[in-house]
C-alpha cells in the first residue's frame, strides 16, 4: 500500500479552500478526515493496512473458495459452516452459528464499552443446482455470486485477519458477521434475527454489500411484496364455462393496480411497483383454479409506501368482485393476500460519526463520497435508529443476480483498506 501517496491526497484536501463538499449534497467534515488520517499513522494500523496489500493474492483465495460453495436461498448452511471455521482460524475469540443460521464470532475490546458489527451476508438468488464454478478469464473472475455478496464476506474475514497480524487491540467489542436471508424472499431474516428483542446487543452496524469505493448508504428504501393468490372452482374450459376464472380477476386487479400507481408514482417521494411473477392453471382448456402473482412495491417515504400498498389492495378487490360479477354458475372468486417481505425504511443522519467517518475513509484513500439509500442488511438497524451505514466491497463488477456477473480485482484492497478504518475510528485503538 502507498501510505505516503495517500497521505500526501489527504493533506491537499485538508489544506483546500472548501468546506468539504465532495460531490453534490454530499459533505464530510473535515474533522473527520483529519482523524482518519491521524488514525493512519498509528504503527500497527499502518503494519495492517500494509498486510492487506500484500495477502491481495489470499483474499482472491478466499473468493474463489466460498462462491464454490453453493448458499441458495435458506440452503447457506455449507457456506456457513465453511465461513465460520474461516472465522475460527482467523483468531475470532469465539464463533458460532444462531438458530437461523447466521454466523457470528467475536472479538473482544479491551473495554468492551459497546459493540460494533461489520457484516456481509452469505446468501446468494441462485437456486442449489447453479453452476458456481469460478472461471477466469485473463484478471477477471467469472462465477454466478463472485461479487453479491461472496466478495462481501471476504472484506469482512480480511479485516479480522489484518487485525490480527498487526496485534491490534480495540477498546470496543467487534462482532464480524455472515448473514443469511438478505436476497429475495429471505426478507432479510438473518439480520432481524439478530436484531431481535433478547439479541445480541449492537450499537453500531457496519454492512459489506453492493459495489465499488465512493457510495455510502446511510438510507434503508423501504419495501412491501406479496403472493397474492385467486382461488375458484376450477373446470373444463367448455364444460365449465361461465365459472369464475382466478386468471381473469388476477388480470383485471393488474390492470386496475398499473393504472392507478402509475398516476400516484408520477410525482412525490420516489415510489416503484412491479408484478415480478405470474403463475397459476394446469392446462390451456381448463379454467384455473388459482392463479398468483408476487408484486414489489418500494419507497423512500413510509407514507407513500403504505399509500401504494393501499392502491394496490383496492385494485385486487375491485379485480375479484369484477370477475365474480361475470360468474354464471359455481362457487365466487376468493382471494388469499400474503404478505412475504417486509423491509423498513429509515435514515441516519448525514452529520451522524459513523457516517461521517465512511466518507472520510473514502476521501483518505482517494475517493468521492456520495451518500445514497438502497435495500440492504442496513435496512433493519437504521429502522431501530442505531448508526448503520453500508459501504462497497471494492474493485470492478457487473451482471450480478445473473449467471454472468464478473468481478475484477481493480485495487480491491482499498475497499479492505476502509473497511478496516471505519472500523478502527468507531471501536478506538487501544494500543
Amino acid at each position: 500500500m502507498r501510505i505516503k501517496s495517500i497521505i500526501l491526497l489527504t493533506a491537499v484536501y485538508l489544506l483546500g479552500t472548501t468546506e468539504g463538499v465532495l460531490s453534490q449534497n454530499n459533505a464530510v467534515d473535515k474533522k473527520y478526515v483529519k482523524g482518519i488520517t491521524e488514525l493512519s499513522k498509528k504503527d500497527n494500523v499502518k503494519s495492517a493496512l500494509d498486510y492487506i496489500y500484500k495477502i491481495d493474492d489470499k483474499t482472491t483465495q478466499d473468493l474463489i473458495l466460498l462462491t464454490e460453495i453453493p448458499a441458495p436461498p435458506f440452503k447457506e448452511e455449507k457456506r456457513a459452516a465453511k465461513y465460520a471455521e474461516m472465522l475460527k482460524e482467523a483468531g475470532a475469540d469465539s464463533v458460532w452459528i444462531d438458530e437461523v443460521g447466521n454466523v457470528l464470532a467475536l472479538r473482544k475490546g479491551t473495554k468492551g464499552n459497546k459493540t460494533v458489527a461489520l457484516d456481509a451476508h452469505i446468501d446468494t438468488v441462485f437456486p442449489e443446482e447453479t453452476d458456481v464454478t469460478v472461471k477466469m478469464r485473463g484478471d477477471t473472475l467469472y462465477a454466478p455470486g463472485i461479487g453479491d455478496d461472496t466478495r462481501g464476506l471476504v472484506v469482512v474475514l480480511t479485516v479480522l485477519r489484518a487485525l490480527e497480524a498487526s496485534n491490534i487491540e480495540t477498546e470496543d467489542d467487534v462482532l464480524f458477521i455472515g448473514t443469511v436471508g438478505e436476497e429475495g424472499l429471505g426478507d432479510l431474516r438473518g439480520v432481524k434475527h439478530i436484531f431481535r428483542e433478547g439479541g445480541p446487543k449492537i450499537d453500531q452496524w457496519i454492512a459489506v454489500d453492493g459495489g465499488g469505493l465512493n457510495r455510502v448508504i446511510n438510507k434503508g428504501l423501504g419495501s412491501y411484496r406479496y403472493r397474492v393468490t385467486f382461488k375458484g372452482p376450477g373446470g373444463h374450459s367448455w364444460g365449465s364455462f361461465g365459472y369464475v376464472n382466478p386468471a381473469h380477476a388476477l388480470s383485471r386487479a393488474v390492470n386496475h393496480f398499473s393504472i392507478e400507481a402509475d398516476k400516484f408514482t408520477s410525482d412525490g417521494p420516489r415510489t416503484s411497483f412491479n408484478i415480478g411473477r405470474i403463475g397459476g392453471g394446469t392446462s390451456v382448456n381448463s379454467v384455473p383454479f388459482e392463479a398468483w402473482m408476487e408484486v414489489d412495491m418500494r419507497s423512500v417515504s413510509p407514507e407513500s409506501l403504505n399509500k401504494i400498498d393501499a392502491i394496490l389492495k383496492r385494485a385486487i378487490q375491485k379485480g375479484v368482485d369484477e370477475e365474480n360479477a361475470f360468474r354464471r354458475s359455481g362457487a365466487p372468486l376468493t382471494v388469499d393476500i400474503d404478505m412475504i417481505g417486509n423491509r423498513p425504511s429509515g435514515e441516519i443522519a448525514d452529520n451522524d460519526p459513523l457516517v461521517q467517518n465512511a466518507m472520510a475513509t473514502t476521501v483518505f484513500l482517494g475517493g468521492e463520497p456520495s451518500l445514497g439509500r438502497s435495500s440492504t442488511d442496513s435496512n433493519i438497524p437504521i429502522s431501530l435508529g442505531i448508526p448503520s451505514v453500508t459501504i462497497g466491497r471494492g474493485g470492478v463488477g457487473a451482471h450480478g443476480h445473473s449467471l454472468h456477473e464478473w468481478w475484477l480485482n481493480k485495487d480491491g484492497h482499498l475497499a479492505i483498506q476502509r473497511a478496516l478504518l471505519l472500523l478502527l475510528s468507531q471501536t478506538g485503538v487501544a494500543n
